[in-house]
């Protein structure tokens, strides 16, 4: 999946799931995957990985699969890319 990341403008805001958006935290926004799944992200350039919760709808750019944390982007070193393609993994699904 093609992933982006989001941060500082969104940090507070409330999310689809109702909760604040932390640019610190491991969270993610995918426009289907149900609400409280968590994913395992494996950069395959780098082979850095990071589990992250979906906890908003998006992205909603063209060509984009996931929103990331601005921590989850970091932890992944993706940051400065702005754009990665990432091997995803269902880890858990929560109702």
């Amino acid at each position: 999946m093609r992933a982006s990341w989001y941060g500082e403008h969104h940090q507070g805001r409330l999310t689809a799931s109702g909760e604040r958006f932390d640019r610190w935290g491991f969270t993610c926004a995918h426009k289907t995957i149900k609400k409280g799944t968590w994913l395992h992200l494996v950069d395959p350039r780098t082979h850095r990985w990071v589990d992250v919760r979906v906890t908003d709808r998006g992205p909603y750019v063209a060509g984009r699969d996931l929103d990331l944390s601005e921590e989850a982007a970091r932890q992944l070193h993706i940051e400065k890319r702005g754009v990665a393609l990432l091997e995803v993994t269902v880890m858990e699904v929560r109702p």
